[in-house]
This record gives structure tokens, C-alpha cells and sequence, in this order.
């Protein structure tokens, strides 16, 4: 990491500062000491001018749609290669050999099962319990059957339970939408791969054989790739913070789940998807059309443009295939829902209004109408999305707490509130 020189002056103290050049990407001024030099903060709400840590993970360039974990673009590892081998670059840095994809596989296959006391947890949620409300509970008490795996000083310990957390996620949230919708729980199954083992725990029943297809196998695969991991986002950010307490990480990544919970962040695609419910028949569009064309009207198309991709998101042209390959293969017809989809989408990609602004679909309109064809209520989209971002979290967990320079994370303040004053005695107040 190379170092240059920034310069700032406060009330008349100039101070120089050091700046740091990463591999790629903005250089970052390193503000550190600038409390003690100066006496003042930074004010940055949101953090978004603000390199909270380093990381060697992922990188994003918004303004060129790039996404790399590792250096290696989300396009080539979302179309060569399957979720476990993102695990696995994800955790180590480098992508398995055969004899390391094949142990790896084999180890959280193996870890698939929960403890049969927590099968019987469940049973104290309303059974009309909100799945992602299931999944903060539950994850969150793996610390209370698995102790063998709490000490965050012990490498091996880490190891095991960033295994047992990839490994149990799709167990967990099958369970959390099986107890959601009243049907038994379905056991993990070890001859199938990691995407057909969480399609059958989710849609085979006890009473009849379930055969995987496996178009749809692929489809929530690339789901999961495509989620794994996207840098310094809110729940990693949560994640992070939580472990820098010393927090044991099956809490932390019950932090980020709660996180995720949120609409401006996981249900982005439940949204994407309940706008398409609202707009209901094609013939509706160009009135939902000229309403986000209205500058005085707040509506606002849920699904296009993204926060962070300026350009068009890397990962919605993967899954914009992803969808309508399982289109093609369940042959869906007389859906009005995936009608509205199709006819925006072709819209979006024409129309000199959406190219113009760069309102590309995202990642979250295509996610959305994939997962509703594949037979998920929106009430499982985040839980989808928790699964597959828990490698993401549990990856930049690892480096924090490898990471000899990390420190708790104590964000400051602009305080604006009462300054001093003296307590008066109730008798006395007017």
C-alpha cells in the first residue's frame, strides 16, 4: 500500500495527513489522527465517504458495474462456477483445487443438521411467525447448542463455525418456511448438492417422492453466488461492528440478519415485486411509466437503477438469463405478474427516459420474479437473501478478527443537543 500526503488546515493549524492507495479503487485519507491533532471530527452520516476498514474481499466500481470477490468478476464465477466454490474463495482467498473443492463439499455437507433439540425451538414461535423473526431467533441461539465453536481466539474454532453456519443456514431457513406455511420439517439429504438439498427441505413433502429439477437447482445456485458478498453494506457493516465486541460469531451474524430485515436493504426484491402486483395488468404501465416520469409525483419504479451501480449491475445481467431460463422451463402462461415484469423490462432496456438516467433493472427485480416462479412467498425473499449473504458476513467476520490493527468500532458525534444545566427539584419546576 503506497502513502502520499493530504494537507488540512483548521482554524489555522495545518496538519498533513497520510494517504493510502489501495490496490484499486479511490485512494482513502486516513483521518485517524486527526482528533488528536486538531480536536475536531468528520461528519459523515451514513458513512458514505468513509472506509470503515480494510479488506482484501471484494471490491465495487459503481460508476463501471464492476463487482470482484477476490479479484475474480461475479459474471465468471456466478457462470463457471457453483456457491460453495464462492464459499470457499470468499473464506480463503483463492479458488479451491479439485482435492480442496472436494473436501470442502464434503465437510459442509456434513454439517447439514441442526441438533434435534433445536427442531423443537421452532415450536415456540406464533405459528404465524414472520420467517426472517424465526431466523434472528434461531440463528441467534446456535451459540446455546453449539459451544465448541464460540471462541473467536481459537483459528479452529472460527473454522468450525464458519462451516456450521454455511453449512446449517439452508437447514434453518427450509425449517423457518416449512413452520411458516404448517408442513413438517424436511431432513438435509447428503447425496444432493447444496442448492437441490435447500429446493427439496423447502418444497418436497413426507407423503410423495420430490425429484430436483435442475434448471431451478442452477437458478437458486446463482441466486446465492450473486448475494454472497457485497463489501462494506449496511448488515456486514453491522456484522462487523458486533464481532469487534468480541461477540461469539453465530450473535453477529444474527446481528446482520436482523439488519438485513429492513426494506431499504434485504426486501428490496419483495418490493421490486410487490410494484409489479400494484402496476397488475400491461395495460396499467405506461400510466406507472409516466408517474416515474413525473417529477412532482413521488413514485418511484422499486427494481431499476441501484445505490451503487451507476452503470448497469454486473450481477442483473446473470440473473436477467437466470430468469427467463426458469420462465422457459416451468412455461409459465397467464401470469399477469410476469407479464408486467417482461413488458417493464423490455421498456426499461429501450425507452431513451431509463437509458438516459441509466434505470437499469437490478439485481432485485430479476431476483424477485425468479424466486416467486421457483414457488417462494415474498415472505422468504430476505430469508433467501440472509442465507446467501451469511458466507459474505462470516468472510469479513474472519478478517476482522484476524486483522491485528482492528480495533471496537466507537463511531463519534455531532452533538447538538442541551448544553450544560443544573437539576432542579420537581418542587421547583413551573
Amino acid at each position: 500500500m503506497t502513502e502520499s500526503k493530504a494537507k488540512l488546515s483548521v482554524d489555522g493549524n495545518e496538519i498533513e495527513l497520510q494517504v493510502l492507495n489501495g490496490s484499486v479503487g479511490p485512494h482513502v485519507v486516513d483521518i485517524a489522527s486527526l482528533y488528536k491533532q486538531t480536536g475536531v471530527f468528520t461528519y459523515d452520516p451514513g458513512f458514505t465517504s468513509t472506509a470503515s476498514c480494510e479488506s482484501k474481499i471484494t471490491y465495487i466500481d459503481g460508476d463501471e458495474g464492476i463487482l470482484l470477490h477476490r479479484g475474480y468478476p461475479i459474471e465468471q464465477l456466478a457462470e463457471h462456477g457453483d456457491f460453495l466454490e464462492a464459499c470457499y474463495l470468499l473464506l480463503y482467498g483463492e479458488l479451491p483445487t479439485k482435492a480442496q473443492k472436494t473436501d470442502f463439499d464434503y465437510r459442509v455437507t456434513r454439517h447439514t443438521m441442526i441438533h434435534e433439540q433445536m427442531s423443537r425451538f421452532f415450536t415456540g414461535f406464533r405459528r404465524d411467525a414472520h420467517p426472517m423473526a424465526i431466523m434472528c431467533g434461531v440463528v441467534g441461539a446456535l451459540s446455546a447448542f453449539y459451544h465448541d465453536s464460540t471462541d473467536i481466539t481459537d483459528p479452529h474454532q472460527r473454522m468450525v463455525a464458519s462451516l456450521r453456519m454455511i453449512a446449517k443456514m439452508p437447514t434453518i431457513a427450509a425449517m423457518a418456511y416449512k413452520y411458516h406455511i404448517g408442513q413438517p420439517f424436511i431432513y438435509p439429504q447428503n447425496d444432493l448438492d447444496y442448492a437441490s438439498n435447500f429446493l427439496r427441505m423447502c418444497f418436497a413433502v413426507p407423503c410423495e417422492e420430490y425429484e430436483v429439477n435442475p434448471v431451478m437447482a442452477r437458478a437458486m445456485d446463482r441466486i446465492f453466488i450473486l448475494h454472497a458478498d457485497h463489501e462494506q453494506n449496511a448488515s456486514t457493516s453491522t456484522v462487523r461492528l458486533a464481532g469487534s465486541s468480541g461477540a461469539n460469531p453465530f450473535a453477529c451474524i444474527a446481528a446482520g440478519i436482523a439488519c438485513l430485515w429492513g426494506p431499504a436493504h434485504g426486501g428490496a426484491n419483495e418490493a421490486a415485486l410487490k410494484m409489479l402486483s400494484d402496476i397488475g395488468t400491461v395495460d396499467r404501465i405506461p400510466e406507472f411509466i409516466a408517474r416515474a416520469k413525473d417529477h412532482d409525483d413521488p413514485f418511484r419504479l422499486m427494481g431499476f437503477g441501484h445505490r451503487v451501480y451507476k452503470n448497469y449491475d454486473p450481477r442483473a445481467k446473470i440473473m436477467q438469463k437466470t430468469t427467463h431460463e426458469v420462465l422457459a422451463e416451468l412455461g409459465i402462461k397467464d401470469d399477469p405478474l410476469l407479464d408486467v415484469a417482461i413488458e417493464l423490462e423490455r421498456i426499461a432496456l429501450t425507452d431513451e427516459y431509463f437509458i438516459e438516467k441509466k434505470l437499469y433493472p437490478n439485481i432485485d427485480f430479476y431476483s424477485g420474479i425468479t424466486l416467486k416462479a421457483l414457488g417462494f412467498p415474498t415472505t422468504m425473499f430476505t430469508v433467501l437473501f440472509a442465507l446467501a449473504r451469511t458466507v459474505g458476513w462470516i468472510a469479513q467476520w474472519k478478517e476482522m478478527i484476524e486483522d491485528p490493527h482492528q480495533k471496537i468500532g466507537r463511531p463519534r458525534q455531532l452533538y447538538t443537543g442541551a448544553t450544560h444545566r443544573d437539576y432542579v427539584p420537581i418542587s421547583s419546576r413551573g
